[in-house]
């Protein structure tokens, strides 16, 4: 790798090479702010001094909780150029995540973003031992604000400043990424500079924009792809723009017109759905064309090779009726979306593809910085696969498919824990428990999950087992399966406890009592029943681990029907091949083979 960088060198660089760059742009009063690079690191160097004379040393982890913003951006840099490490938590997760992460990182200082993450630390800090300061973004007069940070560094020098930055090396722990393992105990992901920095090179070779292009962001950049994606716009010079909300993503596409943005599997399902819904309140030929339209795109091939002059013939004219108003929508200028975090429906791919939408699909995890292979319209894409390894990336599969990852991107290890570390890098090799396989010798195919944890398409990981636990301790669920691998929302099969659920009847719905099993099972107030236990399973999870609308069966999953090994553990597979049809009907979109 011929160029190393320290992650907050980039403001620097930037200044340097597009001085006149205004590197982050978002709303003040309804109003498009502006900061030039120049600003936005006197404002870093600032709250660097606060937190040398709060007594922050090198490598000691200080705290960030915050959505998409520019001050987390501030702070990032402000923690990283004093030797420090960034901890990013997630808003939204449990206060027992919380309490475990700050311990296990021995955090002393926290920055949040707003009041109520400000109140819910405080309430916790009995259970956070080394916890001793915590400021807030948003001004409150009940809160400590983080510009005291600029007061409290007025006493320290810049000479003292540039010593400790000096003193970084590319090398270096950069940040901290808890992200859950199998145990349900969160695990802390270490990346250095190098590591992240790496993967910035990687995905800066394949972005076709050039600089003082746009880039629009609202994904959280806590998230270990948005947050290296956002070092790449700063290492290509885009002005930055920060999305007001995702209710306002469709205003703030039509102002900002972008060049690029990343989005989520969730985020493209619902431009669909939306872009559906209009289709669908057409009436008459009107309707026909839209129908029309649609159909074409969803027979949309990459390859040109493979397209015939018929139908290119129909795209042109669907584009010209109906598919460029698509592209039009997300602001009519967009030479790159980047999707990651869950795989992408090869339908809506060839329907956005189609529309003349640049999709990109990104495949990571956390432990590779995160970028380990993409498809893209520069070297090539193949829809159904997550496309080549990129640059200084290496990829080979073991004897059991599981794919391996190898590279300068590869995680310096698991904070504190030497045995998963081992159990995850072997002999230089990361070992990402998916199961793939090649497609023409290059393109890389996701097949399975060695592990049982999943994505849903927001990009959160769900791990059944605690899950599925919880749930059986209610007396009234016999048996649960958690879904929803890459779907809106994690779900699952439940079999209820019929025994229980008939004494339970007996009292409180004795009408019910004298029904045959299927009926009962399925009579909506047994339903509300089983709905109820599984909300009281659900308070011990993160939002998005929580089960929404579960599928209530009426059989067992036995070993005689093959849904059960002999040790009585749950063939997932099998289960879902067997109740295929109503998971399709629950999330309401056709499975691609």
């Amino acid at each position: 790798m011929e160029e190393k960088l320290r992650l907050f060198d980039l403001a620097r660089q930037q200044m340097g090479k597009y001085p006149d760059l205004d590197m982050f742009a978002h709303k003040v009063d309804d109003k498009w702010n502006y900061i030039k690079t120049a600003d936005f690191l006197g404002q870093v160097d600032a709250l660097s001094k606060g937190l040398i004379e709060l007594g922050v040393r090198p490598n000691e982890k200080v705290g960030l909780i915050a959505g998409s913003s520019m001050e987390w951006h501030l702070i990032d840099f402000a923690i990283q150029q004093i030797g420090a490490v960034v901890v990013a938590i997630y808003p939204n997760i449990t206060d027992a995540d919380y309490q475990y992460i700050f311990n296990d990182a021995e955090i002393k200082v926290c920055i949040v973003s707003n009041k109520s993450l400000y109140d819910r630390l405080m309430n916790l800090t009995d259970s956070i031992y080394t916890l001793k300061y915590i400021f807030c973004i948003a001004e409150h007069e009940d809160t400590r604000s983080w510009k005291e940070l600029h007061a409290i560094g007025d006493s320290c020098t810049t000479d003292k400043l540039i010593a400790l930055r000096a003193r970084v090396k590319p090398e270096d722990l950069a940040t901290l990424i808890y992200t859950s393992g199998t145990t349900g105990k969160p695990k802390g992901v270490m990346l250095s500079h190098q590591n992240i920095f790496s993967n910035v090179l990687g995905a800066a070779e394949i972005t076709p924009c050039k600089a003082y292009d746009r880039g629009l962001t609202f994904l959280p950049p806590c998230h270990a792809y948005e947050r290296m994606v956002l070092y790449t716009y700063m290492y290509l010079g885009f002005t930055i723009y920060i999305a007001e909300s995702f209710e306002k993503i469709g205003d703030n596409l039509k102002e900002v017109k972008p060049h690029i943005m990343t989005v989520v599997l969730r985020i493209l399902e619902k431009v669909y759905e939306k872009i559906m819904k209009t289709g669908h309140d057409l009436t008459g030929f009107k309707r026909k064309i839209f129908d029309w339209a649609v159909s074409v795109a969803e027979d949309y091939d990459p390859n040109s090779a493979k397209r015939s002059l018929a139908y290119n013939i129909k795209l042109k004219l669907a584009k010209q009726l109906v598919l460029n108003k698509w592209y039009e929508a997300l602001g009519g200028q967009l030479l790159t979306v980047a999707s990651g975090s869950a795989s992408l429906h090869s339908k809506l791919t060839r329907a956005f593809l189609a529309a003349g939408i640049p999709l990109y699909e990104g495949y990571g995890m956390t432990e590779a910085s995160p970028l380990i292979s993409v498809n893209h319209y520069i070297k090539g894409i193949r829809i159904g696969t997550v496309g080549l390894p990129v640059r200084f990336v290496e990829i080979k599969l073991a004897d059991d498919g599981e794919i391996l990852v190898k590279g300068p991107n590869v995680m310096m290890g698991y904070y504190k824990n030497k045995a998963e570390t081992d159990k995850t890098i072997i002999n230089g090799w990361l070992h990402t428990g998916d199961i793939g396989k090649w497609e023409e010798d290059k393109f890389l195919k996701i097949i399975d999950r060695k592990k049982e944890m999943f994505k849903i398409s927001g990009g959160k990981y769900v791990i059944p087992q605690p899950i599925e636990t919880k749930l059986v301790e209610s007396k009234f669920i016999e048996q649960a399966m958690v879904i929803g691998d890459g779907m809106k929302f994690a779900s699952a099969f439940i079999v209820p406890n019929y025994s229980h659920l008939l004494d339970w009847a007996k009292t409180d719905a004795p009408e019910l009592a004298s029904m045959d099993k299927d009926d009962f099972l399925t009579d909506p107030a047994i339903v509300r029943k089983v709905n109820q236990e599984v909300r009281r399973a659900n308070q011990h999870f993160g939002n998005w681990e929580q089960i929404k609308r579960p599928i209530i069966l009426t059989n067992e999953f036995t070993i005689e029907n093959g849904e059960l090994t002999p040790t009585l553990k749950m063939k997932r597979k099998v289960i879902l091949q067997h109740h295929q049809e109503a998971f399709n009907n629950l999330y309401q979109m056709e499975m691609d083979e």
